[in-house]
């Protein structure tokens, strides 16, 4: 299967073989590194990161994948960038499509990195947008795939604000690949009616099914996997939390949750989570709220079948896959 020069901007642009691809690809590079296998293929390569949302696993895992790979990498900053500001979009993609191999955009509205890939003339890569999260699919679903030994029958249950980057990602890969997805959440935050219809078509052909519940006990009975995410994205105001944290409580990820899925389920989250008040924002908003954890307790974050950092170490596995095969796989034409 050939890549090359293709962008990652959803998995809707990918069929479930190519998805499939990915995921071995990112098993075979996992391999060499755990190995100690040298696997510097792009030496004169660079490689552009714009991040207009600031993050911690996508930075260090598209900088460490860009180094193992040979290749250099910039990374711009809010501040120092001036996209969309200074200069237009389409102005900044092709001014570092002659400098760079690829680009990476986290940030805003997916029409952005759209109108960088239209433009640049090199691969572009989606690390997050308010509508998609592909790259944090690919950990997920290798993750996934490690644990179970396969995808297609697997039961995800996605628990929280459904209507946004996760939710909609995480249906779009589970109905790509013959899962079964539910969000479970109160019926204001149910993903797009489109999408899911969108989304229905895809499990048809690969075997999988969409449900949307408000009810948690037969959402969450024997399933797989459980999923949260935080209830209040990057760049909210901060009068969302009360409505927030008002219309999800009821759908946090408890202990409860985890013995009604069963002791072989894992619990996965795409970080950073509120599941203490040792961080600055979740000690403020404790205290406001009287709470000690939001999406998910201490004590499910903390146990056996918490999965959550294998998750964000496979960031970096699947990220460097997608590099590899976007920018072209040695040896192939």
């Amino acid at each position: 299967m050939n890549l090359k020069g293709r962008n990652f901007l959803t998995l809707k642009d990918y069929t479930p073989e190519e998805i499939v691809y990915l995921l071995d690809l990112a098993a075979d590079l996992k391999a060499k590194k755990k190995n100690g296998e040298l696997h510097e293929y792009y030496k004169g390569k660079n490689i552009a990161l714009i991040f207009e949302k600031t993050s911690t696993r996508t930075r260090c895992a598209f900088e460490v994948a860009a180094h193992d790979l040979g290749m250099g990498s910039t990374y711009l900053e809010p501040a120092s960038s001036q996209i969309g500001k200074k200069e237009s979009i389409a102005d900044t993609a092709r001014v570092l499509g002659r400098m760079y191999d690829g680009i990476e955009y986290r940030g805003f509205g997916q029409e952005i990195v759209e109108e960088l890939a239209k433009d640049a003339g090199v691969p572009v890569w989606n690390g997050l947008t308010n509508e998609y999260h592909p790259t944090q699919m690919l950990a997920d679903m290798l993750t996934i795939r490690e644990h179970f030994g396969g995808l297609k029958g697997i039961r995800l249950v996605y628990m929280g604000d459904a209507r946004y980057n996760m939710g909609n990602s995480l249906m779009i890969a589970c109905a790509k690949l013959g899962m079964h997805f539910t969000a479970c959440t109160n019926k204001k935050y149910f993903p797009n009616e489109a999408l899911v219809k969108q989304c229905r078509e895809y499990a048809e052909k690969s075997g999988g099914t969409i449900v949307l519940t408000e009810d948690v006990e037969s959402a969450t009975k024997n399933v797989d996997v459980v999923y949260t995410d935080v209830w209040v994205s990057m760049g909210e105001p901060d009068e969302v939390w009360e409505e927030r944290i008002h219309d999800l409580t009821p759908y946090k990820v408890t202990k409860q949750v985890m013995r009604n899925a069963g002791q072989n389920a894992i619990f996965l989250h795409c970080l950073p989570a509120f599941h203490d008040l040792n961080t600055k924002i979740g000690k403020g908003i404790g205290e406001k709220f009287q709470i000690s954890d939001m999406e998910v307790t201490d004590e499910v974050f903390e146990s056996a079948q918490s999965k959550v950092f294998e998750e964000a170490e496979n960031r970096m596995h699947t990220i460097k896959a997608v590099m590899v095969a976007t920018l072209g796989e040695p040896g192939k034409e």
